[in-house]
């Protein structure tokens, strides 16, 4: 089965991140095109895609063959390159991408600094225009904030002509996951919905409530009228700390002592208790 897709494999140095997110007229593409390891690089194969380029391809990155040289490595290896798309950052910022003969149109790609965007199937080249120029034009904010709005920029060109199915993010740290104990920051995945790409972004939303940070200079000091609200508040809910009610809203990587709060659980706690 064809994975026809739009897809963007990026990496954002400063940050120690790599990543991966894409859209497509599949069950489940994020079950099949995205592959991220930190400090090694990322991968996105796709159209009749070739599952292996994931795996084999970190394995090259990891001992730092070059994007370029992995991706050549990879396609004179497949004797069915022809129908194959890939994509691939390296642990440099390092890009390429292939785009096989007998990938059905519109199909092609586009490189840049820290960027493999690619994608098959398409309305037209506008759809990978939006991807790179929207990832060129986002330096500075969250990398996972960034390819979702590449994602979006690229279906407003177009997107997969087919229409709209599934939609995946992928981003990985080293220690930078669930409790700074896994690799994983972002693994998300909306595997079958109309509009894929708005409830991703929605999902990613909810994901920045319960393991975002909020810097510790913008915590709210719990005292005075603020501490009589939050105790009603949890009281109201049968709680009688904070850290209680936290643990089962699946907030507790934000709540650190009694003493200040986090604007974020502060929110939570007002409209549960609304």
């Amino acid at each position: 089965m064809i994975v026809a897709t739009y897809s963007i494999a990026a990496c954002d140095l400063e940050a120690s991140q790599w990543g991966v997110v894409v859209q497509s007229k599949f069950l489940a593409v994020g079950s099949v095109v995205p592959w991220a390891e930190p400090h090694v690089g990322a991968v996105a194969t796709q159209a009749y895609a070739n599952a292996r380029y994931g795996p084999d391809g970190l394995a090259l990155l990891r001992d730092d063959v070059p994007a370029a040289e992995v991706v050549r490595r990879l396609v004179d290896a497949d004797d069915g390159r022809d129908e194959r798309q890939v994509g691939i950052v390296d642990r440099h910022g390092g890009s390429a991408s292939y785009t096989g003969s007998a990938c059905l149109d519109w199909a092609g790609h586009r490189n840049g600094a820290g960027y493999a965007a690619q994608g098959n199937i398409l309305v037209g080249a506008e759809t990978v225009d939006a991807l790179a120029e929207t990832f060129e034009s986002s330096a500075g904010k969250p990398l996972a904030e960034r390819l979702v709005d590449c994602l979006a920029a690229a279906q407003a060109a177009g997107g997969d002509r087919r229409g709209q199915q599934s939609a995946s993010l992928l981003i990985v740290e080293r220690d930078g996951g669930y409790a700074r104990l896994s690799d994983v920051v972002v693994d998300l995945r909306v595997d079958d919905h109309p509009r894929p790409i708005d409830e991703l972004r929605r999902l990613h939303g909810l994901h920045n409530q319960l393991f975002g940070v909020t810097p510790r200079e913008d915590w709210l000091p719990l005292a005075g009228e603020l501490r009589n609200e939050v105790d009603t508040r949890l009281a109201t809910l049968g709680y009688t700390s904070l850290d209680a009610w936290a643990g089962v809203a699946n907030l507790e990587d934000r709540v650190e002592g009694d003493a200040e709060i986090d604007p974020v659980v502060l929110e939570a706690l007002r409209e549960e208790t609304a």
